[in-house]
């Protein structure tokens, strides 16, 4: 099924249950007012959640129109977020081209940091942005919301407590992090606030393109009307969605509601290469430090400037007959 929030004048918004095809919607809030309470109770209220997308589908139930641009991000808030590192190809570019080595256990021990939670951007909400020299970025990630993990999951335990998948733009300002990890306490001011599809879905509603806890489809990012990334977050995964979710909860248990992120989604090239932007026949990349590695590595500087008031943002991903599975987020960069 999938679900969205709209914005209702209220913090968390009202829960409603949006058509396969995105185009109509049925308030759900007589069984649920919010995701987040649908999510505290899953097992109960997922049951109902199904019967009326049913019934949304069959049109048997009254209907209004969806519009991306009503959405809240799923959860407009979340008790917990925490962004790993799936993709090694993303942390072996950025570590190359300041003349670092990937240490080995980053192979098999992924990378997290536990992200703002209590105030997400919607997936039409502008980016406020103070300072153009704080190196805006987008990172277009996959993110999955659990149900309540027990401390100590395995990998193929978490899989099942994978309840919903979205997307994610994860914008970091790339010119305060060396700052921050310079502290050894990692992330802070470098990550504002991310936005989130329109739309969760079930990860039945992906079908045979969710394959060991990965979406095997591209994922769409576009930049300032341009094709940026193509990128297929099933291709070059070192860790799965549930691998994520089991890092986690190693040491803790996970509150109902949690959401984890893959991190930057990346290929490599067909030679094991860095790869190439979409305009030269590459799948291009799905954040712009990566292309300012590979013009570091191939020229000694950095060419493509970050984000600045103006520019603008869209993160999609469709099935294999092109349509939009949760609805695209579109986001102008602005002066805060």
């Amino acid at each position: 099924m999938k679900l969205a929030t709209l914005k209702d004048g209220t913090r968390d918004g009202k829960l409603v249950v949006v058509s396969k095809d995105l185009t109509r919607y049925c308030a759900a809030d007589n069984i649920a007012p919010t995701l987040q309470a649908a999510l505290d109770n899953w097992d109960e209220i997922a049951p109902k959640l199904e019967a009326l997308y049913t019934d949304v589908e069959h049109q048997a139930v009254p209907t209004e129109r969806f519009h991306e641009r009503e959405a809240h991000s799923p959860l407009p808030r979340a008790y917990q977020w925490a962004d790993g590192s799936a993709y090694i190809n993303h942390v072996e570019l950025v570590r190359k081209a300041r003349g670092a080595e990937v240490p080995e256990s980053f192979y098999h021990d992924p990378l997290m940091y536990q992200g703002g939670s209590d105030n997400f951007l919607a997936p039409r909400d502008d980016i406020p942005l103070k300072d153009t020299k704080w190196g805006c970025d987008m990172e277009g990630e996959i993110a999955v919301v659990t149900d309540d993990v027990p401390m100590g999951v395995t990998s193929e335990q978490a899989a099942d407590h994978i309840k919903l998948v979205m997307l994610v733009n994860d914008v970091s300002l790339r010119g305060l992090i060396p700052g921050e990890l310079a502290k050894g306490f990692g992330f802070f001011q470098s990550k504002p606030a991310s936005a989130f599809s329109p739309v969760a879905v079930t990860p039945d509603e992906l079908g045979d393109a969710w394959k060991g806890s990965v979406i095997h489809l591209p994922l769409m990012v576009d930049y300032n009307g341009k094709a940026f990334g193509r990128a297929n977050a099933g291709v070059d995964a070192t860790f799965s969605l549930a691998d994520l979710v089991a890092h986690a909860a190693k040491t803790r248990d996970l509150g109902a509601g949690t959401i984890i992120g893959s991190g930057t989604v990346s290929n490599q090239g067909p030679e094991g290469d860095p790869g190439k932007p979409v305009a030269e026949g590459g799948l291009g990349y799905s954040c712009i430090a990566e292309i300012r590695m590979i013009e570091t590595i191939a020229d000694g500087e950095a060419k493509t400037r970050f984000m600045a008031p103006g520019d603008t943002v869209r993160v999609e991903m469709k099935d294999a007959e092109g349509h939009s599975i949760f609805g695209a987020i579109e986001q102008k960069v602005v002066e805060a």
